[in-house]
């Protein structure tokens, strides 16, 4: 597979449409989220993230439903990227894909230490039509605390309307 991604550097979120842009989690436009930015890395995707001292379950642990959410939006960041890449298209081409969750399943596999910066790194396992299938996982100094697999799916135009 080719590498469509400009050679700026971008994030796969930073081409989200302006009205696509607002998501807690990965949008570029919302000033109280995490804006999570996500890039290839050959065939892989990563997103690096570090909570801040209120993410916490409990002392010294990072909570569980932070997590999910950043599997969520660097999943179907990727699952997004991953269209242009299977139509061979660059990420600033029209038309834009943006996708969204489907099904997340999230595996705990040990407590993710709060401090560190995690990695987020993700594998396409497939693609069929507008569905991509995500497996990702949380690295915390290379040490696996979470796997997931989400089923993204792509948004139909009209899915969101701007008002």
């Amino acid at each position: 597979m080719r590498d469509v991604t400009p050679s700026d550097d971008r994030a796969f979120q930073d081409f989200y449409p302006e009205h696509l842009a607002h998501c807690y989690g990965c949008g570029r436009l919302n000033e109280h989220g995490y804006r999570l930015a996500t890039r290839w890395d050959g065939e892989e995707s990563v997103t690096r993230f570090t909570p801040a001292p209120y993410h916490t379950a409990i002392p010294g642990v990072v909570y569980g439903g932070l997590l999910a959410s950043i599997i969520d939006c660097h999943s179907t960041g990727t699952a997004a990227a991953a269209l242009y890449r299977a139509e061979g298209r660059a990420l600033d081409s029209a038309p834009p894909h943006r996708c969204v969750t489907g099904q997340l399943l999230v595996r705990y596999r040990q407590p993710t230490p709060l401090g560190p910066p995690l990695e987020v790194r993700g594998v396409v396992t497939a693609v069929a039509g507008r569905r991509v299938t995500v497996a990702s996982r949380v690295l915390v100094a290379g040490t696996l605390t979470v796997e997931a697999e989400v089923i993204a799916f792509e948004m139909p135009e009209d899915f969101w309307v701007p008002q």
